[in-house]
């Protein structure tokens, strides 16, 4: 950014919602309006859709999305994953974390200003509901400071009811994502009293939800967000950001009628400063409290058609692309992000096409030592767990792989893993005597359905100790 000294920075000192004696500025931020505020209105009736639609979605009577944290059940796109899958989604969100690191270096922080939850809930509904409610800035910041007479008594009921009751809608449908909506269906349409833990449960998110939106607000961006933090150390000189073109715009001055104008293109009108949701001043340069909500640039392009003036003063830009008027560059940076993303996004494509269909687990009983069978034979007891991440029942076949022996079921012929489900028994490994030569010998058995090979399992047969 430009050349400052030390008393120009000092507004890097302390966030803008904070005052010099720790106390809070509550930021009346006027209502925005523009081309980009538009896209991020259909942007966000997209986000809406998919986010309040999502729990009503099935495939074959499942929910297409469900992180059942209670149950360890997750259910992402339709697939079932279990917490013995838990390795893929540890990478996945590897790869999650690497994409948005990435994404900052290149765009800066656009997600926050154009797909986080925080951000779409207060800037587009709830702070619509409170401009329908209370007015303009202006007029909200007279209801602030007036009295609480009818009027002011009136127009906060209104708006906290309203507040309460988007908040009550967003947490069951939060919790439609946890517990399914059928699930949330019969904690509605049943006595209360035999679903009392989700009903507490719920009057404690709409709760929170209703103090995020009614009193946190930005400091939710500004102060607990992590990822404000994280961009000062991942943005660099060629990042995409909301940017004050300095070379431009300075030296500042009021705009005159039919003036022959010799000085920068801002006029200093701070319509940039009063959009702000956070309320920063774009014009000192790249902030922790930006959100990239781009209300700036609306305001600052608007404010540029009425005196006649180009637009692009507060525009999406990179610092080179500013200072020395270069085009935007594809860093070395950028491109080894890119390179471990892909890496790791190609290990997690390989994992979930290899993921197999049943999940079989299998132990050798504790306590228990070989048995000696009729016909010159020994066996092991064991005890197997099946776990099917499928929604269809499925039929699967144990089978010798690099032994020559017998497997049987105890009390079963077939071994049936119902759809969505697991089953547990206990099963005889036979060998014939001559083939036990080592007092553990590692058996690697093959999981069938239909013929097929799922996956492979290993397990030790435990014999004598002179193998005899």
């Amino acid at each position: 950014m430009p050349d400052t000294n030390v008393k120009d920075e000092a507004f890097r000192d302390s966030i803008a919602t904070v005052d010099g004696k720790g106390k809070r500025i509550w930021v009346f931020p006027q209502k925005p309006k523009g081309k980009l505020y538009n896209l991020r209105m259909l942007f966000t009736a997209a986000y809406l859709l998919i986010f309040f639609g999502l729990p009503f979605i099935k495939v074959n009577g499942n929910p297409v999305f469900l992180i059942n944290i209670l149950k360890r059940k997750f259910i992402l796109f339709g697939q079932i994953f279990w917490p013995q899958d838990f390795f893929i989604f540890a990478l996945g969100m590897v790869v999650f974390i690497v994409f948005i690191a990435l994404f900052t270096v290149v765009f800066g922080r656009v997600f926050c200003g154009w797909a986080c939850p925080q951000t779409i809930f207060m800037e587009m509904i709830f702070r619509k509901v409170e401009y329908w409610i209370e007015g303009d800035a202006p007029q909200q910041k007279i209801l602030a400071k007036a009295p609480w007479n009818a009027e002011k008594i009136t127009k906060r009921l209104s708006k906290w009811t309203a507040f309460w009751l988007m908040s009550f809608i967003i947490a069951n449908t939060f919790l439609a994502y946890i517990i399914g909506i059928d699930e949330l269906y019969k904690t509605v349409t049943e006595p209360l009293a035999k679903n009392l833990g989700t009903l507490i449960s719920l009057v404690v998110f709409t709760t929170i939800f209703f103090f995020v939106y009614l009193w946190m607000r930005e400091q939710i961006c500004t102060v607990i967000c992590p990822y404000g933090r994280m961009q000062g150390v991942l943005l660099d000189r060629n990042s995409v950001i909301v940017a004050y073109d300095y070379i431009r715009g300075e030296k500042r001055g009021k705009f005159h009628k039919n003036e022959d104008r010799t000085i920068g293109d801002c006029i200093d009108c701070n319509q940039c400063v009063k959009v702000c949701p956070t309320g920063i001043d774009i014009r000192n340069g790249t902030q922790l409290e930006c959100i990239n909500c781009t209300a700036c640039i609306d305001a600052c392009n608007h404010t540029m058609d009425a005196v006649g003036l180009p637009q692009g003063l507060i525009r999406y830009a990179s610092e080179h692309n500013i200072a020395k008027n270069r085009p935007w560059l594809y860093t070395g940076k950028m491109k080894a992000y890119t390179l471990v993303m892909a890496l790791l996004l190609g290990v997690l494509v390989w994992l979930l096409a290899s993921r197999t269909d049943v999940g079989v687990t299998l132990l050798r009983t504790s306590g228990q030592l070989y048995q000696e069978q009729p016909g010159n034979q020994m066996s092991n007891l064991y005890n197997y767990k099946a776990l099917n991440k499928t929604f269809k029942n499925k039929e699967i076949v144990l089978r010798p792989v690099n032994f020559k022996g017998t497997i049987k079921l105890v009390g079963e012929e077939h071994l049936l893993v119902p759809q969505d489900g697991t089953v547990a028994g206990q099963m005889f490994i036979y060998l014939d005597k001559g083939d036990v030569k080592n007092r553990k010998t590692t058996l690697k058995i093959g999981v069938y359905e239909n013929g097929k090979l799922l996956t492979t399992i290993a397990t030790s047969f435990l014999g004598p100790f002179d193998g005899n």
